[in-house]
């Protein structure tokens, strides 16, 4: 493997370590920057947009091993731009974040994983509202795989969103968190809701107002983790 290119120093200090954001969606990428501005302003962020990527995704039912070899490819060139470590915004691409954590020696994260701690941590009745569908599926293994780890019997119920994502695509904002809020009260018996997608962490506030139970976000958990864990790496050596 290449050697990344290493982050400058000043004066003999080393500068903010450099955060590659992986985006595979426009959408995705004002949550997460807002999110680090909020939680860890000093990290240097780099963003890295494959639209492509959700497009196709959509295409296929379960991840082809094209696909996946195409974002662990995605995931090379951010590390070799220096990363200290890579964040994936989109979480339709479980399988192929796991494939790039093993290759890359620096930490890799997936969008959803801090989320899910939390909401864990809530309860076991746990509600999702998602708005991409093909993220869904992944999105549930990664839920299944992560309660089974930590011995928990929480269970999840998911709730696609239609249209809330093609609104949010051309701009309508409104609408977009409207829709999504519309259905937040179908999951009020649940312990905690979190929204599925980086992209649908706007509408945060607007499914609040409408429900009495913990509604958590995806990016600033995301942020801290990745935090804790570059932390950790550069204190390995």
């Amino acid at each position: 493997m290449r050697m990344p290119l290493c982050n400058p120093t000043t004066k003999g200090h080393p500068m903010p370590p450099r955060i590659v954001l992986l985006h595979a969606t426009p959408v995705a990428m004002q949550p997460i920057q807002e999110a680090f501005a909020r939680g860890w302003p000093e990290a240097e962020i780099v963003n890295l947009l494959d639209d492509g990527l959700t497009i196709d995704r959509a295409l296929e039912t379960d991840l082809s091993p094209q696909m996946i070899q195409r974002f662990v490819d995605f995931g090379r060139y951010g590390y070799d731009m220096g990363a200290a470590g890579v964040l994936v915004t989109c979480s339709a691409f479980g399988p192929a974040i796991d494939r790039m954590a093993k290759v890359l020696p620096v930490p890799v994260l997936k969008p959803n994983e801090a989320m899910f701690q939390a909401a864990i941590a809530q309860g076991k009745k746990i509600g999702m509202l998602a708005t991409f569908a093909p993220a869904v599926s992944t999105m549930t293994a990664e839920f299944d795989e992560y309660v089974s780890r930590i011995g928990s019997d929480a269970t999840l119920h998911t709730i696609v969103v239609e249209k809330a994502i093609d609104l949010l695509r051309k701009g309508d904002i409104e609408t977009h968190n409207s829709l999504i809020a519309e259905r937040a009260p179908e999951l009020a018996d649940c312990d905690a809701i979190m929204l599925a997608h980086f992209s649908t962490s706007r509408a945060a506030e607007a499914v609040r107002a409408v429900v009495n139970v913990p509604v958590l976000t995806a990016p600033d958990a995301a942020v801290q983790r990745m935090r804790t864990l570059v932390d950790v790496s550069r204190a390995q050596g």
